[in-house]
């Protein structure tokens, strides 16, 4: 785990982007050199924080979150900001401290070079006014969209597909409502309409920090994931005729907008506290729930109208929270008791999730007592599951000290419905490289997940997964007739927990099925048995295989459900996949060149993932999973692929192959898209489609070769070569 600069990064920001974007923070200079001037205040604060071990330097980083600045764990110590109170509630742990001399002497310099361009954009014209308005995404991290950006993007996707998304006002936040301005307090709800009932319903809130730039374009970017997937990515599709997802991308857009002009805004702006004019105004938002409000007396929270854990007034005496909780009592019912330990039965529908930046965290209730919460073994089992995809620690929120008034109050607390906390990155304001390189391809897997298993979220994550699922032939794709023979096979796996802090217990698969055009869940559904590869389910991880009964099928597309069960009797999430009809057989498919290794027995591609897409396989000298499709955007795409090795690392090279022609080939020009020379780490790039590229399901061809470059056809020494369909717009 790491904790890096957020004080320090937010006026670098300034600085690189001020000068292009003059007149993109507060409205006059004299505000902001006031604010400048307040934070410099804080400068006799900043310590070198020592501490006895990682494992309490990481329950520090969950208590002492708001205090944070920059880690040097190799080293031994935080810097951290912090009062006198706070330094007397660390000691006990065994922290000392001395002053962080440099960090501060950095910090000073670049505070002078923004009070000069500050100055600057005092002086700026209409015409760097409008240039600056016109710019895409907060200045310097352009990856990031801005509070006006997001919402007119989640606004266009209501308006462009109304059967999918809507656009819900649900409350103001404090400006708007004291009439200064502010915003609308807006949920996107992400639903199949056309298909009715009672749905289970995952909520996600994100922002409600707002220095913390990475969450809200997760949360955006999980939006365009089931909008442009649906009826070109099976589980994008089945999760929105069958399930809904509501997201409120904004929770604290006062305070969003604050953060935007580069200050390591935190709180909302409610000017009745600690002064109208002050950055340290406002309460914190994520400490001024109802259920829990306060209650450790004065321990989980502040009463010091200033602090950055100030908890408000009053148990949700902020507007944004009203709004919130309001929303969220009219998703799910009360289905846990009056007391602590009262359990939500296990068959309770619901997710909340509440993603924050930083610590590389997945965290769970309690998070103002150390008791366990009644349902601790599931949401456990949860939470080790969402820890796998993102690779953080899991753990239950509870730090050197607890936390009150937080986000799980409404959700678990009151409702019975589990609740998440994922800590995103390193930084708050993490760069762009980061955010779409790692942040974005390793919590999308997380957030999908979360959006497959809401239906029982106490039960469903004991199960195993389908890890890979593919149709023969042209099945999936261009189509077959109705009749025509079609295999089904993939593989499975009943151990994707994160074991770092504990570990889950697994079990071997015992029975893998399937459902045509009926979800398990149905009235009605009738489950098809399939068979293991090597004969018989006794492994924790599994091939399986099996026919499809295609006769009398309709032309179109058709959904094959696939599940999984342990010997524990757990049936895990659904995974699908198209099955296409077409009584002219579809058009011919194209017959690429093959490749292969020769050997995978050392080594083997162990992930690949692109853009929202990513898939993890065993162990294959080729794997066609061209069943599987990841919808590419023209232009850049994040990409990582990660070898796996049965003992020793050893030095792979990649290349990357797209058809962007559909010609059947890999040969023509500016079709091998990535390369990477030999190491024995992950290999992480961009993926660039052009401008040129033909619309419509290609392939993609991943190809990892030991110590040297590999080629798209024929075979090599050892290593893997993958194949994938991918749709460009």
């Amino acid at each position: 785990m790491k904790i890096a600069l957020h004080t320090l990064s937010a006026l670098a920001l300034l600085v690189a982007g001020v000068n292009a974007n003059l007149a993109f923070a507060a409205p006059n200079a004299p505000q902001d050199d006031f604010l400048l001037m307040e934070q410099e205040k804080a400068d006799n604060q900043i310590y070198k924080a020592f501490f006895p071990n990682k494992e309490i330097a990481r329950k520090a980083a969950i208590s002492f979150h708001a205090q944070m600045l920059e880690s040097h764990y190799e080293d031994g110590y935080l810097v951290m900001e912090l009062n006198d109170e706070e330094m007397q509630k660390l000691q006990p742990f065994g922290f000392t401290f001395a002053p962080a001399t440099e960090f501060i002497e950095k910090r000073n310099q670049v505070l002078s070079t923004m009070q000069n361009r500050l100055q600057m954009k005092s002086m700026a014209s209409s015409d760097s006014t409008s240039s600056a308005a016109a710019a895409s995404g907060i200045p310097g991290y352009s990856c990031y969209a801005t509070v006006e950006e997001t919402f007119a993007e989640a606004a266009g996707m209501a308006s462009s597909k109304p059967n999918l998304a809507q656009w819900l006002d649900v409350g103001n936040s404090w400006e708007k409502s004291s009439s200064l301005g502010g915003y609308d307090m807006r949920v996107l709800k992400l639903t199949n309409t056309a298909k009715t009932g009672n749905k289970p319903k995952l909520f996600i809130n994100s922002a409600i920090h707002a220095r913390e730039y990475t969450t809200a374009a997760l949360t955006l970017d999980f939006a365009r994931w089931l909008i442009n997937g649906y009826g070109e990515n099976a589980d994008a599709t089945w999760i929105l005729d069958n399930h809904e997802v509501h997201i409120l991308l904004m929770a604290n857009p006062d305070g969003r907008k604050k953060a935007e002009a580069g200050l390591s805004w935190r709180k909302n702006a409610n000017q009745s506290y600690c002064g109208a004019t002050s950055n340290s105004r406002g309460a914190d938002l994520n400490r001024n729930f109802t259920f829990g409000w306060n209650s450790t007396n004065g321990q989980g929270s502040s009463d010091s109208q200033c602090n950055d854990t100030y908890r408000g007034p009053s148990a949700g005496s902020e507007p944004e929270i009203q709004a919130l909780e309001n929303y969220v009592r009219s998703l799910w019912p009360d289905r846990r008791g009056p007391t602590p330990n009262d359990a939500a039965p296990s068959d309770t529908s619901g997710i909340h999730l509440d993603i924050h930046s930083y610590s590389e965290l997945v965290l769970w209730p309690w998070g103002d007592t150390s008791n366990l919460a009644p349902n601790a073994s599931a949401l456990q089992t949860l939470g080790r599951k969402f820890a796998f995809f993102n690779n953080y620690t899991p753990q239950q929120s509870i730090g050197l000290y607890p936390t009150d008034g937080t986000s799980d109050g409404i959700s678990y607390g009151e409702l019975g419905v589990p609740a998440y906390t994922f800590e995103l990155g390193t930084q708050f304001f993490q760069s762009c490289t980061t955010y779409n390189n790692t942040i974005k391809p390793n919590n999308l897997p997380a957030l999908i997940y979360a959006a497959k298993v809401v239906r029982t979220p106490y039960t469903t994550p004991a199960g195993p997964d389908i890890t890979a699922i593919s149709l023969s032939g042209s099945a999936a794709t261009t189509g077959v007739p109705a009749g025509a023979a079609v295999t089904l096979s993939g593989t499975l796996s009943d151990v994707r927990f994160n074991n770092s802090n504990g570990s889950e217990s697994t079990q071997a698969i015992s029975a893998v099925e399937y459902y045509l055009d009926q979800a398990p869940w149905e009235s009605g559904a009738a489950p098809s048995a399939l068979l293991a590869t090597d004969g018989s389910f006794n492994g924790s991880t599994e091939g399986f295989t099996g026919s499809l009964n295609t006769a009398g099928l309709s032309e179109g597309k058709h959904m094959v459900y696939t599940r999984g069960r342990d010997s524990s009797g757990a049936w895990g999430a659904v995974s699908a996949s198209f099955l296409v009809i077409d009584e002219d057989g579809g058009t011919p498919p194209l017959q690429y060149c093959t490749a292969a290794s020769g050997s995978a027995s050392a080594e083997w591609i162990g992930k690949v993932q692109v853009g929202g897409f990513s898939n993890t396989s065993g162990a294959s000298t080729y794997s066609n999973f061209t069943g599987q499709t990841a919808n590419l955007l023209r232009g850049n795409n994040s990409l990582t692929l990660t070898p796996q090795f049965s003992s020793t690392s050893y030095k792979e090279a990649w290349k990357v192959w797209i058809d962007l022609n559909r010609d059947g080939d890999f040969s023509d020009a500016g079709e091998q898209v990535f390369s990477s020379a030999a190491k024995t780490t992950p290999a992480s790039g961009t993926l660039v489609i052009p401008a040129s590229a033909a619309s419509g399901t290609t392939r993609m061809r991943v190809a990892m070769r030991y110590n040297s470059a590999p080629s798209a056809c024929g075979s090599y020494n050892y290593g893997e070569v993958e194949d994938y369909s991918v749709v460009i717009p």
